[in-house]
């Protein structure tokens, strides 16, 4: 009888302590990626990444702080979950890659503070990297608040990063910023303080014991801030946290607030080479699914745009006219009219405009001012945007114009209610079926995917800076190359490329084949084009042609060869076709030998360039191509 109490007794120890065991390992199905999860001395979750057995982020510290609740230390584990599989496929209507499938191995950990308030933490393991967001599984009728969130990245001293600062809010011309528009602190100490002084932003770049890693945020709904990282010095690692107080909806909320149930964003990491880098979906796999709405009129492409190189002056009615005719010609689907259309042009022009587009098979974009009070930016039409019902009442406007989608611009930041600005808008214009564009904006964090409609977003020191700035344009050739290993490399972005010519009062620093190599090089649902008809006139007829046919959703993506800040080399195919872009980011040239074993075609064109401007040469699938880039050069192949 003893023996069977002590047997029952020791039972009931044993299977208590695999219940609240504290320490695990995850992994991901093909167990390149562990992860360590533990609770430290203060009782504070904690988690440590090893890639292929090497440890690649140190032990960083997990956990949530409410204005009710600390679930940040003095926790203890309920449970964890033996690992669920995750699997979906779905599609993406512009992108990297159109039809994605992603699995991984999901943990839940069940946690618990000393005041009996619930928290899990859920990861996914993929073969891409790592992701992990909280969770309040309690149910409440009132508003529970975030003050901080202590999601760390623990990485070696040894650690280089790649990273964007974070502008400081109502700075800046007319007080526009924070929109993401500011230039990469490039291979610097994990450890570096940004010299603005508030923060980086995502994704944010990481070289770690011969990997890369990439940190992001994805899922970000109407019930959370943007995020962004900043080191602590205490930690010493980096920790997310939240926006400035200025960057909100006027009287709307800063930090994150909901009732419960409530899951926050995803923290995403992509781990594992440049090739792993560039090639990711992961931004997307965690995104939420596509809303249900009808995608007919969503088509993706090339657009004429005016304003870029010629400015205010040239939103015209003839102008516009001309640039209509412009993207025929060139096969392109869209022509964007930029600020001021509404009185420089006026709704009886831009009829006729409508109508002549289309029977030119083209669409006409035009430009929003997103903003109300928290900028003092003047360009229109301004305030139209602010409500559902003034939202309602101008997009059925736009619909009987005729127009096919807007670029919004001058955003406030990235406060919960500011979040919810962009959510509302993007769903409100979904059922006025116009596709939209966000200019001085946030980091889209993978709502291209729940928005289908949303074709593509700024967020980056693009095209119109360089034409403003002479020292922007010096640095063009080394930004451009660090853009798809970071900004680019989730999401879409409106870089708006490519001068082939001139740009006015600007000594341009890059070839004409590098800009050539820009519209395929960077993924965007739109790619409005800078060049202007002028311009265009002046290339030779296969650059001409070779531009008439650049797709923006690719069936697949391939990263070449390349080192952020300093050149890359990338493969997109679509079809049985593959398009091979490079470009060289610094003063010196560069020898690329290119393995075409991965294409299917036998024969090909390649356009680089010599003393003389543009050259084209034959090129087959059976002869090694060694490609010779120019200092701050380019070129681009079709096979």
């Amino acid at each position: 009888m003893k023996k069977l109490i002590l047997l029952l007794f020791f039972g009931t120890i044993l299977n208590s302590f695999a219940q609240n065991k504290s320490d695990s390992f995850f992994v991901n199905p093909d167990k390149t990626l562990k992860v360590e999860f533990n609770l430290d001395k203060n009782k504070t979750p904690t988690y440590k990444i090893l890639y292929k057995n090497k440890v690649v982020i140190n032990t960083s510290q997990l956990g949530i702080i409410r204005e009710d609740a600390n679930l940040y230390n003095n926790l203890k584990v309920l449970k964890i979950s033996h690992p669920k599989t995750i699997t979906e496929s779905y599609a993406m209507l512009q992108g990297k890659r159109k039809d994605i499938s992603y699995t991984a191995n999901e943990y839940t950990v069940s946690l618990q503070n000393d005041k009996g308030n619930l928290m899990d933490i859920i990861f996914q393991l993929s073969k891409d990297g790592v992701a992990l967001r909280y969770h309040f599984p309690e149910t409440t009728t009132e508003i529970k608040k975030i003050t901080e969130e202590k999601t760390s990245y623990n990485f070696d001293t040894t650690t280089k990063a790649w990273l964007q600062p974070m502008s400081r809010a109502k700075t800046g011309w007319k007080e526009t910023n924070p929109a993401y528009e500011e230039h990469y602190a490039m291979d610097v100490p994990v450890n570096t303080k940004p010299a603005i002084g508030e923060g980086w932003v995502y994704p944010a770049l990481f070289h770690n014991n011969d990997t890369w890693l990439l940190i992001s945020e994805t899922g970000l709904h109407n019930k959370y801030c943007g995020t962004r990282l900043v080191y602590n010095d205490d930690l010493k690692a980096m920790q997310v946290t939240f926006p400035q107080k200025e960057e909100v909806f006027p009287n709307g909320a800063l930090n994150p607030e909901s009732q419960l149930p409530w899951y926050t964003p995803w923290r995403i990491i992509a781990i594992g080479s440049l090739n792993t880098i560039t090639e990711s979906t992961l931004g997307t796999d965690l995104a939420d699914p596509a809303i249900k709405m009808d995608t007919s009129f969503i088509k993706s492409g090339l657009s004429s745009w005016s304003w870029v190189l010629l400015k205010d002056d040239s939103v015209n009615y003839e102008t516009t006219h001309q640039f209509i005719e412009y993207a025929s010609k060139m096969n392109w689907p869209y022509c964007l009219i930029d600020a001021d259309w509404d009185t420089r042009i006026g709704d009886e022009k831009m009829k006729e405009l409508v109508a002549f587009a289309k029977t030119k098979n083209v669409k006409l974009l035009v430009w929003y001012n997103s903003s109300g009070s928290w900028n003092s930016t003047e360009y229109h039409p301004k305030n139209k945007l602010l409500t559902h019902e003034n939202r309602a009442f101008e997009f059925k406007r736009l619909n009987d114009l005729g127009i096919a989608g807007i670029k919004v611009d001058f955003f406030g930041g990235d406060g919960q209610s500011m979040i919810a600005y962009y959510h509302d808008m993007l769903k409100d214009a979904a059922d006025y079926k116009l596709i939209i564009n966000l200019h001085g904006a946030t980091l889209p964090r993978g709502w291209q995917r729940t928005y289908p409609n949303l074709l593509t977003t700024e967020a980056v020191k693009g095209y119109e800076h360089i034409t403003f700035d002479q020292n922007i344009a010096d640095l063009e050739p080394s930004h451009c190359t660090m853009l798809p290993f970071a900004r680019n490399a989730f999401d879409p972005m409106d870089f708006t490329p490519m001068a082939l010519d001139k740009i006015p009062n600007i000594n341009r620093k890059t070839t004409p084949a590098f800009e050539l190599a820009l519209p395929v090089l960077f993924l965007s649902g739109i790619q409005h084009i800078a060049e202007i008809p002028k311009g265009m006139a002046k290339m030779p007829t296969y650059v001409i042609e070779y531009l008439k046919d650049i797709p923006t959703n690719w069936d697949d993506s391939k990263f070449v060869a390349g080192f952020p800040g300093k050149y890359i080399v990338m493969a997109r195919r679509s079809g049985n076709t593959w398009h091979i872009v490079g470009i060289n980011g610094e003063n010196t040239p560069k020898e690329i030998e290119v393995d075409l074993s991965f294409v299917k075609n036998q024969k090909g064109f390649i356009i680089l360039e010599d003393e003389n401007g543009f050259k084209q040469e034959s090129i087959s699938k059976n002869k090694k191509l060694i490609v010779k880039m120019k200092p701050n050069g380019g070129f681009v192949t079709k096979i």
